[in-house]
């Protein structure tokens, strides 16, 4: 992936990107760059415009994450009391009536 964000970081400087600029970009940024993937990725992007491919490309907008609800502040800054809507619960009358259904 290193070897992408190069061509990347290349075509957005304006440089032009081939094998010895490639492999400047990946020791500088502390890789090891391996002839073998610089020259594959070089000949994968042999004719390829990628200012124009990146103009093309579709992107999208993540869903902000769910996060708690926002609290209510009156005007001085103090938070103002929510309501709770209080559950109706089983009683212990229910509860163990169910149970004994359970063991006949």
């Amino acid at each position: 992936m290193e070897y992408v964000y190069g061509a990347l970081l290349l075509n957005a400087a304006g440089k032009p990107i081939d094998e010895k600029a490639l492999t400047g970009v990946l020791t500088a940024a502390g890789v090891a760059p391996d002839a073998g993937r610089v020259k594959a990725l070089m000949a994968s992007l042999e004719g390829v415009n990628l200012t124009e491919v990146l103009a093309k490309a579709e992107t999208f907008n993540a869903p902000a994450p769910a996060g708690p609800a926002a609290e209510k502040k009156d005007g001085k800054g103090e938070k103002k009391e929510e309501e709770k809507k209080e559950e109706k619960g089983v009683s212990e009358e229910e509860a163990a009536e169910g149970l004994s259904a359970l063991f006949g």
